[in-house]
């Protein structure tokens, strides 16, 4: 259903459930397949609305039963108490898909036949808050700004990639990817924090441009944070925009040029890959200060190496002899297998060889373990003595945990290697935990 208010045209909003015992459950008015139209007098459009003005205490609703009758209820409830309705979908809305046709896009270079889900490309603003994702701001309507502004929702991930406005055009094909900068400026003037992030591919936004870049970034009072990546290349680029990996030079120059912007408290970090390619030694975990680009693969292997450094000195005598095995990408590797050379060190009942699994699904360019499938382990690791238990990272599988990137199952993957995995998360207690429990 589309109803117009003023000369604007809104989505409303289903409600497919009420959970037993909710405030809007005990308020008996408000029923399976109502619309929900306003909260206070706001119009409801997805989550973010919803979120927002739900949390008030004893919020009024205006809701439209299915003969379109409109219909005022006054809920009770306590602040930030949950009012109990349940939508179709998550955002209560579609999820907005990207318009670009960036030159590095990781997606484009999927090879064909995995499941459908992984060939959707988000640049979704309500993603960014809610799950911590990068949006370009190309994507972001008036209304969208004005709301993020007014709500104060803070903070907002947004990949810049340059402040060059030529130059975002052409690294986004979009010619409209230089102008939407203003939303960044906007952002900061409303005093939104900010977290940005710099996609780097030698030769285009490096060097004298990621000069420029983090010159325009850092000068917003409100960028908490500035984070460079190296681009992602698999080797199913035929017919794409030409681009390589960054040397080990050329990562250390990035690095250098980084350092040479930061002042106290750090706001501009490299990711970890750099420091790999420049092979150069991970910052301590201090120097990320808060961590507040983690997720991106920022300090994530100083905060591992310093939270396992702790286990391994906290942890008690391992009391009887125990095998395993753990796995990871290319890139981990030797951390892992510094790590576990220690506790092995520390305990000498443990038995416990680390596997390096290169990535020949997506390509040896590819070399975090985010990106490693199922398929990619069996090969690699099938007849190996892999001892009682195998370790793993969970960022191998989805969301959902359940299968990895080409589909292979959890289930699968054990029966083929006749062995009991244990996935852990990038957290240094829980693998530590994990070589000995």
């Amino acid at each position: 259903m589309i109803y117009f208010l003023r000369t604007a045209v809104i989505k409303t909003v289903e409600i497919k459930d009420i959970l037993k015992g909710s405030p809007a459950d005990k308020c008996k008015k408000i029923k399976k397949y109502y619309t929900l139209l306003k909260i206070n007098g706001n119009e409801i459009m997805d989550v973010l609305d919803y979120s927002f003005y739900a949390e008030n205490k004893n919020p009024v609703l205006l809701l439209q039963n299915p003969l379109g009758k409109k219909i005022k209820v006054k809920v009770k409830k306590e602040e930030s108490e949950d009012l109990g309705l349940v939508f179709e979908t998550y955002l209560m809305d579609k999820q907005h898909s990207c318009k670009n046709k960036c030159i590095f896009c990781f997606i484009d270079q999927l090879p064909k036949g995995l499941r459908k889900s992984l060939y959707f490309k988000d640049d979704d603003s309500r993603l960014s808050f809610l799950f911590g994702n990068y949006i370009t701001l190309t994507n972001i309507t008036e209304h969208e700004v004005e709301r993020i502004i007014k709500m104060h929702i803070s903070p907002i991930n947004i990949s810049v990639h340059t402040t060059n406005k030529e130059l975002r055009c052409k690294i986004m094909n979009n010619r409209f990817a230089g102008d939407a900068l203003k939303h960044l400026y906007r952002f900061n003037e409303a005093g939104i924090k900010i977290n940005c992030q710099l996609v780097l591919m030698p030769g285009i936004n490096d060097g004298q441009e990621l000069k420029k870049s983090l010159t325009d970034i850092l000068g917003l009072k409100n960028v908490q944070s500035v984070s460079a990546v190296p681009v992602g290349l698999t080797k199913y680029r035929q017919g794409l925009y030409p681009l390589r990996p960054f040397t080990s030079a050329e990562a250390k120059e990035v690095i250098s040029i980084i350092e040479s912007f930061n002042t106290e408290p750090r706001r501009a970090f490299a990711g970890d890959e750099f420091y790999i390619k420049a092979e150069l030694p991970f910052p301590k975990a201090e120097f990320y200060g808060d961590f507040l680009q983690l997720e991106n693969g920022i300090g994530m292997s100083s905060l591992f190496e310093d939270e396992t450094e702790k286990a391994l000195n906290m942890a008690e005598e391992l009391k009887k002899p125990c095998k395993k095995s753990a796995a990871t990408g290319v890139a981990a590797f030797p951390q892992i297998k510094g790590i576990v050379d220690k506790a092995k060190a520390k305990w000498h009942n443990l038995d416990c060889k680390v596997f390096e699994i290169k990535n020949d699904f997506f390509g040896h360019n590819i070399t975090v373990s985010g990106l490693i499938t199922g398929k990619d382990i069996i090969n690699q690791l099938k007849g190996k003595d892999l001892g009682e238990i195998l370790i793993l990272p969970d960022n191998m599988l989805r969301r959902e945990k359940d299968i990895f990137l080409d589909d292979t199952t959890v289930e699968q993957l054990e029966t083929e290697l006749d062995v009991k995995i244990k996935f852990v998360s990038l957290d240094g207690f829980e693998f530590i935990d994990s070589l000995l429990l």
